[in-house]
């Protein structure tokens, strides 16, 4: 599809339930929706729709963009869509553009929930690296010091724990489908979604008024669980659940089908 400033977006739709909820994805991922909440979906009658980020997959580079952005092509794929009013649902950095349509978007957006998400990188009385493994902490560092910098930035494994790796021998290596391709592209989108991070977002998350939903492992050195906490204590009416033990990856299979079953009671 293409944006009204001339862009492709690549989008994506699965379903034909009467609920539908738009999938975030995290860094570096292509917007495909999460194969492991499928027959969850279909049990709830819930239709996923999603995109690829800006520089992922299908969808034009979008040097620049911040967190703010992702709302209005949010909007623009669930018009195409012929979609009113959705849910929305991020895991890790899919997290903070859930949590930018629920902020921008408050006559369509029903509910959001975010798993493993960032909070703001100027959030006030929060040690945003605090926790954090080595591999974030000097990536995230670097493109706080600006683009060259993160573009110089060499890489590193994740900070996973070894349930990370477990999860992903199971039903959760879908992240494989995901990963591959947008790796695939380089490093550009990546680099726009980590100083997207850093950078203003554009909004302000206790302006948002949907029902909201904050779940993250208490074990998570990726991003720390104290980020949603503190995104929980700005949120008004929101709710978190941290799941003990749990990482960035493995926190999904106990607590994303619960998350599913949540928005389903709007």
């Amino acid at each position: 599809m293409r944006t009204a400033d001339g862009r492709n977006l690549h989008a994506y739709s699965r379903g034909d339930g009467d609920l539908v909820v738009m999938w975030h994805h995290g860094t570096p991922n292509i917007g495909s929706p999460p194969v492991p909440l499928f027959a969850a979906a279909d049990r709830l009658g819930i239709r996923f729709i999603s995109y690829d980020r800006p520089g992922y997959g299908g969808s034009t580079p979008l040097p620049g963009r911040d967190i703010a952005s992702v709302a209005a092509d949010a909007a623009a794929v669930a018009d195409v869509f012929g979609v009113g009013s959705f849910a929305v649902l991020g895991h890790s950095g899919g997290g903070p553009c859930a949590l930018a349509c629920a902020a921008l978007l408050p006559g369509r957006v029903t509910a959001a929930v975010s798993i493993s998400g960032l909070a703001p990188f100027d959030a006030a009385g929060l040690d945003w690296f605090g926790g954090m493994g080595a591999a974030g902490v000097a990536g995230l560092r670097a493109a706080a010091a600006g683009r060259a910098a993160k573009e110089a930035h060499a890489g590193g494994e994740p900070d996973f724990l070894p349930a990370d790796w477990a999860a992903l021998e199971g039903e959760w290596g879908w992240f494989g489908s995901v990963v591959e391709p947008a790796l695939a592209a380089g490093p550009a989108p990546l680099i726009d979604d980590d100083l997207s991070y850093v950078n203003p977002w554009g909004f302000d998350p206790a302006v948002i008024a949907a029902r909201t939903l904050l779940v993250h492992g208490a074990g998570d050195l990726v991003v720390p669980a104290a980020h949603s906490s503190w995104l929980a204590a700005h949120i008004p009416g929101s709710s978190l659940r941290l799941a003990d033990g749990e990482g960035h990856i493995s926190v999904l299979p106990p607590t994303a089908v619960p998350a599913l079953e949540w928005i389903r009671e709007v």
